[in-house]
């Protein structure tokens, strides 16, 4: 039902196809200027996640730095008085108390290196944790780190063999009572600068997680801190902290691109990747995490990677709203447009349907149909008035031939009148030659047989005979020219009347 109306409403037509051009305008404009905007947002998002990663580098490299130089200055006062076993206990307790960050202090020597002492342990943690420093917590000796021997541990193997200080990977679940911790370690020499023992000061990385994480990047984004071995230090969730590391991922998302992202990070590459998780869209930008240098800290690369990601909502949540916003402002406006040009073009176009009415009535035999006057001068008007110029040429021509027509059927009449004189002359004409020929036909036939006689019996007759014949032949050929005489005059006279009528 539609197609038939549009097809058949010229003012409809007309503005549906400048609305398909607009439309078609607009389309191929919005598409330009929202792609040029959407680059220009993601380059913005881009240059403020790396600006965000450096904020989030240097926050996590204080912390690191602000542990590092609480251990060393602590170390460098212990480090006179190894002899001395029972201080250790307080050099823990100092350690810890200084630094909010820190939640344990573990001093250790190697077997034996107290005469009497296979395993020395002076360790001092807190029991509930703090970011601030004015907030009071309960401080805790043990002699035992978890139910494993230091000696078989990380941070106390490393060191040993390294030689020099360095940060461990976190230590979960078995490493661990209660809390995933990153370790650093810093081990202790005696005056022969042998390596006697570590020095290990434990922070937990959910508090990390709560510092670095204070200063969010976007309304939904965060900072991710990834070990070596994949261990999360610094995430948002909790649960990752503890008991996952980024390659449960694997698992539990089969999508390339997380693949892609998980492999560069723990590979220490940099870059900006999107990436699809929990079926979402984000972006992350990421690069090995780098210490600043200090004189006195040392430079070993501790292969952790940093990032920070972005849902795709937060970078062009706004900018996908404001789009579909002028779309729907797009729809509403050609959809007035298309309902304004289609009552502004009818109103154009009502001489035309004027015209066609007429043109309706004139082809039906009414050419006395009125064309009004019009004051417009645009095509229409001209139209309009070429069409009534032609509907009073057409009324008079057909005035004229009506009038021709009349005369036509008048002279028809006096054509067939004439016609019947004519076929009545023609039938008495007729009869006239025929009586005539009739009366011929005796004089003309007794004529015939005395030439006969004279001719066969010309040598016997008498004379007398022969003047009877002579005499009778002279009067029937006198009574065949009267005849003829008379039918000269008659078709002299019907000449005459013929001329005189014409």
């Amino acid at each position: 039902m539609l197609p038939k109306k549009i097809y058949h409403t010229l003012s409809l037509r007309l503005s549906l196809k400048v609305a398909c051009v607009i439309a078609l305008l607009l389309l191929v404009s919005l598409a330009v200027l929202f792609n040029i905007s959407r680059q220009t947002l993601r380059e913005k998002a881009m240059r403020n996640a790396e600006q965000t990663l450096e904020v989030t580098v240097q926050n996590i490299d204080n912390i690191l730095l602000s542990v590092e130089q609480s251990a060393g200055n602590v170390y460098w006062e212990m480090a006179a008085h190894l002899d001395r076993p029972d201080d250790m206990l307080t050099y823990s307790r100092r350690l810890v108390e200084c630094n909010p960050y820190i939640v344990g202090c573990a001093i250790v020597f190697k077997p034996y290196y107290y005469p009497g002492r296979e395993l020395f342990m002076a360790y001092i943690h807190r029991k509930g944790h703090s970011t601030t420093t004015n907030a009071a917590s309960e401080l805790i000796q043990q002699n035992t780190f978890t139910d494993r021997p230091y000696t078989e541990q990380v941070w106390y193997t490393e060191p040993m063999t390294l030689g020099h200080a360095c940060w461990t990977d976190p230590l979960k679940n078995k490493d661990t009572e209660d809390e995933a911790l990153t370790t650093f370690c810093l081990p202790i020499k005696d005056r022969s600068n042998k390596t006697v023992g570590v020095l290990a000061v434990d922070i937990a990385i959910e508090l990390l997680s709560e510092i670095v994480l204070a200063a969010k990047p976007s309304p939904n984004g965060y900072s991710i801190l990834l070990g070596r071995n994949g261990s999360y230090i610094v995430h948002p969730d909790k649960e990752k902290l503890t008991k996952q590391n980024v390659f449960n991922l694997f698992v539990k998302d089969s999508d390339p691109s997380m693949r892609k992202v998980v492999k560069a990070m723990v590979g220490g590459e940099s870059g900006q990747e999107p990436f699809i998780m929990d079926d979402r869209n984000w972006y992350v930008v990421y690069k090995p995490f780098t210490r600043h240098q200090v004189v006195g800290r040392t430079t070993d690369h501790l292969g952790w990677s940093v990032g920070v990601i972005y849902p795709e909502d937060d970078i062009f949540g706004d900018y996908n709203r404001l789009l579909y916003l002028v779309i729907g402002i797009a729809f509403v406006g050609l959809l007035l447009s298309v309902i304004l040009s289609t009552l502004f073009t009818h109103r154009k176009l009502l001489p035309l349907n004027m015209l066609t009415r007429a043109a309706q009535k004139i082809s039906q035999g009414d050419y006395s149909r009125t064309i009004p006057d019009t004051e417009r001068y645009d095509e229409v008007g001209q139209l309009q008035e070429n069409f009534q110029q032609l509907q009073q040429s057409l009324a008079t021509r057909m005035a004229e031939l009506e009038q021709m027509n009349d005369q036509l059927k008048e002279r028809s009449k006096e054509l067939q009148q004439a016609n019947r004189k004519a076929q009545e002359a023609n039938r008495m004409k007729s009869a006239f030659l025929h009586q005539m020929t009739y009366q011929m036909l005796e004089p003309a036939d007794t004529l015939m047989n005395h030439v006969n006689t004279l001719c066969n019996n010309y040598h016997t007759i008498s004379l007398e005979e022969a003047n009877e014949e002579i005499s009778a032949i002279h009067q029937k050929g006198k009574t065949i020219i009267e005849l003829l005489g008379h039918m000269i005059d008659s078709a002299e006279q019907e000449t005459g009347k013929e001329d005189a009528h014409e």
